[in-house]
């Protein structure tokens, strides 16, 4: 599984991109998140708060009940503003 970071999440988790394999237990997004705050302390800085994370699977935005599977790109990033 690829996960990418963006933004505030990058420089807290100390990387932009890394290839994981969750335990067998982690079916969703949420699963995921709390998964991957156990990996480093910048991991547990980027997750503290999981209501200011937005979230892909595939390139299709998502919520934290969204299934994840082996093989799946996954993006995190902070909420965006247009204007």
């Amino acid at each position: 599984m690829k996960v990418l970071y963006f933004a505030w999440l990058r420089q807290r988790t100390g990387t932009g991109e890394e290839q994981v394999s969750p335990p067998e237990e982690v079916r969703d997004m949420a699963g995921l998140m709390r998964w991957l705050a156990t990996r480093s302390p910048g991991h547990a800085a980027a997750f503290a708060d999981p209501a200011q994370i937005r979230m892909a699977v595939n390139q299709d935005f998502c919520g934290p009940d969204h299934p994840v599977k082996p093989g799946d790109e996954i993006a995190f990033f902070p909420p965006v503003t247009g204007g």
